[in-house]
């Protein structure tokens, strides 16, 4: 009986947890350094576009580890970095400012009138950024990259007593020397 309730609520839980979306990640090698390239495959519904347009300051939280795999503990996070992308649109000029920020510096602003443009500073204007300067990386070892976003502000159907990532991604790689 028990066995049939857990099964009912899991099912139950299942159905109403929001849709995963896809976040590609592309890790590259350059002179001993790691430039990040990620990009999340998310269409701009009707949700998304509804709370920009009401003049609301929608931001995307990117969360961006370098990690060592270990074969008998936990893998160890080499660094971290935190990338945040924000759109705020003006009602009255109608334009779209955006911003992007590396780790709380500003990275980059700028405005613009084209909607496409927002979305693309949000979801998808992110290659190879230089998030791991002067990080070591041991010849011949295994390292991933993983990123996770979260959106702000949450447009949750269903509480969960914690919060979790929107979409999480990673891309392994051999570091050779």
């Amino acid at each position: 009986m028990f066995g049939r309730a857990a099964f009912v609520l899991l099912s139950v839980v299942a159905l109403a947890a929001p849709v995963r979306q896809t976040l590609h990640v592309v890790p590259l090698i350059r002179d001993g350094e790691v430039l990040v390239s990620f990009k999340l495959d998310d269409a701009l519904n009707d949700d998304m576009r509804a709370a920009i347009h009401s003049g609301l300051t929608v931001k995307l939280v990117y969360t961006i580890d370098l990690r060592r795999t270990a074969s008998v503990w936990f893998d160890r996070t080499i660094a971290s970095a935190v990338v945040a992308a924000t759109v705020r649109y003006d009602t009255l000029a109608r334009r779209y400012h955006l911003s992007r920020t590396v780790d709380g510096r500003i990275d980059w602003a700028e405005t613009t009138d084209r909607e496409e443009t927002a979305w693309n500073a949000l979801t998808s204007d992110f290659a190879r950024l230089s998030l791991f300067r002067g990080v070591s990386l041991e010849p011949n070892a295994e390292y991933y990259v993983r990123v996770r976003a979260h959106a702000t502000p949450r447009n949750v159907t269903f509480i969960w007593p914690w919060l979790g990532d929107d979409a999480v991604g990673l891309a392994k790689f051999t570091f050779l020397r």
